[in-house]
């Protein structure tokens, strides 16, 4: 009599554990688009990380908008460090850009992992998307994506004084820094890129596709998801190497 009621707590608690674990796999789908967080990436050693959209900042965007919220990626971004299961991260790009400084913010954690990185740009990865797509060790863009780069903005009140100009241009310096310190386009290159009268309809600043992206020093090569997992996998093996010997010489 013992033992039947013994296996019945067993089994009630054991369907507890299944409704819990599939409501968490629900709230993981409704906030993050996944169900593999890092925390649950057992099966892989290459973590996939997705922006899309628009960056979302410190202001929630309209719920039709498809949006990537930074404080949703920044938590991710800390758990991958701190796995150790996970030896590489790969960055799926296709976003329209967003908040400057959440974009930024985005970009300087990922510039900042102790593992291997891989970004790859399919679709558009345009404004604040293009310091994100230029921080990681290693970037790719499809042949048909596009990145657009122009001069920062401001939306909301403005007012009309020399400080919010300066403002500007000291934000838009930071961007211009950070994409050059990260990739192989020259400041000036880009500050002209950025400046480009007569290439965008009505704004100034250019589009530049696939091997222009490459040609201009902003990614390092043209290619698809093939080659973007194949090079994480060659930049996780030569860490491993690295410090194994990095072992031996201690």
């Amino acid at each position: 009599m013992e033992n039947e009621i013994f296996s019945g707590q067993m089994n009630e608690q054991e369907q507890e554990k299944k409704e819990e674990h599939k409501e968490g796999l629900l709230d993981k789908i409704q906030a993050l688009g996944q169900t593999n967080i890092p925390q649950l990436a057992n099966d892989s050693k290459i973590h996939v990380l997705t922006i899309i959209g628009q960056i979302e900042g410190h202001i929630q965007l309209p719920p039709q908008n498809k949006t990537t919220k930074y404080e949703h990626l920044i938590p991710q971004i800390v758990a991958i460090e701190q796995n150790p299961k996970i030896e590489g991260l790969l960055i799926i790009l296709n976003t329209v850009g967003g908040d400057v400084e959440a974009g930024l913010a985005i970009a300087e954690m990922i510039a900042s992992l102790s593992k291997p990185t891989v970004s790859i740009v399919l679709g558009g990865g345009h404004s604040i998307g293009v310091p994100i797509a230029v921080s990681t060790d290693y970037s790719f863009i499809a042949e048909t994506a596009t990145m657009t780069i122009h001069p920062v903005r401001l939306t909301g009140l403005v007012i009309g004084v020399p400080q919010t100009f300066e403002y500007l241009d000291k934000m838009q310096d930071r961007v211009v820094r950070f994409v050059t310190k990260h990739s192989n386009v020259t400041e000036d290159r880009f500050k002209e890129l950025m400046l480009s009268k007569g290439n965008l309809t009505r704004d100034i600043g250019t589009n530049v596709v696939g091997e222009d992206a490459v040609k201009y020093g902003l990614i390092n090569e043209v290619g698809g998801i093939g080659k973007a997992i194949a090079k994480l996998n060659e930049l996780i093996e030569h860490k491993g190497v690295s410090e194994q010997e990095g072992k031996l010489l201690q």
